[in-house]
């Protein structure tokens, strides 16, 4: 049990060290192995008022976040021995629809990690997992401790 709270209190400090997030108001949840992160709704990330639609750099930072996050808090960073927060070297993302004005979901999946380098998606979305309104494609650096 004590691991959970640690791992818990260790994604939070994770988050509160992200100027952006504390903005946005991204949070994280663990059950089990998965973290899901949390972008509570908020009038101030509406980039379409027409729709109204959540801008698309929000939803794009959300999910860059959920991968800095998921491998921070990962094996990745147990194994490798992080101090630094994992840094983006590029990420692709694909919008596939409007991100309504409610609560948003993500989870990211780590696809390999290397010594140096770890690839991760990212998918996001609202009401139902299995109906995505973005995913992101990145590779990261990780730096292990000796080179920190």
């Amino acid at each position: 049990m004590t691991a959970a709270v640690d791992l818990n209190a260790r994604l939070a400090e994770i988050l509160e060290r992200i100027p952006y997030a504390r903005y946005l108001g991204v949070r994280a949840e663990l059950a089990g192995d998965e973290m899901t992160a949390i972008l509570p709704f908020s009038q101030h990330l509406i980039g379409n008022p027409t729709l109204p639609a959540i801008h698309g750099g929000v939803i794009g930072a959300f999910m860059e976040m959920t991968a800095v996050a998921q491998l921070s808090v990962s094996q990745v960073s147990a194994s490798t021995g992080l101090v630094r927060q994992p840094r983006t070297i590029d990420v692709t993302i694909e919008y596939l629809r409007s991100g309504r004005p409610q609560a948003t979901f993500a989870r990211a999946t780590i696809k390999r990690a290397g010594r140096r380098i770890a690839n991760v998606q990212v998918e996001a979305w609202q009401d139902t997992r299995s109906a995505p309104i973005a995913a992101l494609h990145g590779h990261f650096l990780i730096a292990p401790r000796d080179e920190a």
